[in-house]
């Protein structure tokens, strides 16, 4: 089967714009992140960004040889749920996120390879495991966030400030790291 006439090149048209769209729905949500002074909040977010950039650009490349010259229409049914509150938002791309690897991607894979594509079929699989993790991490994140444990933790923990490296073990990190002055958004997550 030729993949510009396919079900797959819809499908990768698709996932091209809708990786696009995630790819401005993070630096929107990072960029709230930063305005209330979670920084590392805003690099976990800026990072899922720069996966979600890569993602547009591996599917475009699968689709630049099938759709040269021609003129597409997309279709996609793309969500826009965002309502610029950063816990919404939060709670909104995990649901997208999660949908997206273990429906719409597994979906795509499934009928890439009955369709004779097994490269394009591992790339959504590829993908969809990324948007896994992605899914995992905006829980995370958001729980941290709703029940106030991101910067404190009952037992002694390790903190770094991400701007000068200083590093501490206590069960809270410190409100200014002692080094550089940083507020204590600068401190790493984790997750």
């Amino acid at each position: 089967m030729e993949l510009k006439n396919s079900q797959t090149c819809k499908n990768l048209l698709n996932s091209y714009v809708a990786e696009c769209l995630a790819s401005e729905r993070y630096d929107m949500m990072a960029k709230a992140a930063k305005q209330i002074g979670k920084y590392e909040v805003y690099e976990a977010l800026s990072e899922v960004r720069r996966n979600e950039c890569f993602h547009a650009e591996a599917f475009r490349e699968k689709l630049i040889p099938a759709v040269v010259d021609c003129d597409v229409k997309i279709d996609a049914g793309l969500p826009f749920r965002e309502n610029g509150d950063l816990m919404h938002d939060l709670k909104t791309a995990a649901d997208i996120e999660y949908d997206e690897s273990l429906n719409i991607y597994a979906g795509f894979a499934k009928t890439a390879r009955d369709e004779g594509f097994p490269d394009i079929a591992d790339l959504f699989e590829l993908v969809g495991a990324v948007e896994h993790c992605h899914m995992l991490m905006l829980n995370e994140i958001r729980s941290q966030l709703c029940d106030d444990t991101m910067y404190r933790r009952g037992t002694p923990t390790k903190w770094k400030c991400s701007n000068c490296g200083h590093e501490q073990t206590t069960e809270e990190a410190p409100v200014r790291c002692p080094l550089c002055g940083s507020d204590q958004g600068y401190v790493k997550l984790r997750m």
